[in-house]
């Protein structure tokens, strides 16, 4: 799979700590990095994001101004990029302000993980490994999940500056972000945080770190669902059971509807009893993450571009979020699990 990480005259804006990096990409560095250091390292630094006025042509009308979003092009100092066109109460927001966002939540006490763009430049990322981490049946399979506060805007428009907490099954780099938990208001288990580009994101550290109550809340209910998931086991036929209220076999066969089917099935079987999930196939831990997996890293991309791939198993692409909650879902449902 191409990853298509944004290349500037040969020169990816991505970088990884240690092996396996979180994505299997990128350049690995061995030491930890400070947010300047990994900036730099992920070549994100000194973009100088800015608007520049767009002047509406005399055959047209508008009651509202509009601006291009820019920035310096990150490998030729000469060259200005257009990465956007916003309305007029739009703030753009340096990557050193987001990564900084990021570092101020956690007080410098996390450690950086991975930091790249991709589309161009329109949506940067990083994220921050937290100490905390889950280990599922210790004794026996010992299948490890890592926490990690991403952070993640674009420079289009298109996303808001965001903060979330996000599980990933390290064996697979299987990104886990689910919405837990049915509370509501004040005591509502919180998985993101996120401002607005028309509001600053200076004096928001205390209200996102309140929010995501770094992540014990939103864990704590992960734990104890992953937990439950890996002591129930299933059988084989349960397991298709779950493969067919996910993905019923189409009544017709227009446009090779049923070979596009069996091929999923495939898919999701071969990665149930594969090299990554097999000591966990017997498990429901084992088929949501078979299901989970193959949105990551084994579907076709929309558009054909694979930047849509990175953006889902980097777990800021709702979409695919809200697709692997239908999927839990119909797991919890199917093997009647509370």
């Amino acid at each position: 799979m191409a990853h298509e990480l944004e290349t500037q005259n040969g020169v990816a804006s991505f970088a990884s700590f240690r092996e396996p990096a979180w994505h299997g990409l990128g350049t690995v560095f061995t030491e930890e990095k400070n947010t300047a250091e990994m900036l730099v390292a992920a070549n994100l630094n000194n973009w100088n994001v800015r608007l520049e006025e767009l002047e509406i042509p005399s055959t047209l009308t508008s009651d509202k101004n509009y601006s291009y979003v820019v920035r310096t092009n990150p490998t030729d100092k000469t060259q200005t990029d257009v990465l956007g066109i916003v309305g007029e109460r739009y703030v753009p927001l340096q990557n050193e302000e987001l990564f900084a966002f990021g570092d101020n939540i956690l007080d410098g006490g996390g450690r950086w993980e991975t930091a790249g763009s991709i589309r161009g430049g329109r949506v940067v990322f990083g994220s921050l490994a937290l100490e905390r981490e889950t280990i599922l049946d210790p004794s026996g399979v010992a299948d490890k999940v890592k926490t990690y506060l991403l952070i993640n805007t674009s420079h289009d428009g298109s996303i808001a500056i965001q903060a979330s907490i996000t599980p990933v099954r390290v064996v697979c780099a299987n990104t886990l972000n689910l919405a837990l938990g049915s509370k509501r208001g004040k005591n509502a288990i919180k998985q993101s945080f996120k401002i607005r580009h028309t509001q600053s994101a200076e004096g928001k550290i205390a209200i996102a770190r309140e929010a995501l109550g770094l992540a014990n809340k939103y864990m704590d209910e992960f734990d104890k669902l992953a937990h439950a998931m890996i002591q129930k086991e299933i059988t084989a036929q349960q397991f298709n059971e779950i493969i067919l209220a996910a993905y019923p076999k189409p009544d017709k066969d227009t446009k090779g509807a049923i070979k596009k089917w069996t091929n999923k099935v495939d898919v999701i079987n071969d990665i149930y009893t594969g090299e990554f999930n097999g000591m966990i196939a017997n498990t429901a831990w084992g088929a949501f993450n078979a299901l989970t997996e193959r949105l990551d890293w084994h579907r076709n991309a929309r558009g054909g571009s694979n930047e849509s791939l990175l953006a889902a198993a980097s777990g800021f692409d709702a979409t695919i979020t809200a697709e692997k909650n239908r999927l839990l879902s119909i797991v919890k449902n199917t093997l009647e699990l509370v």
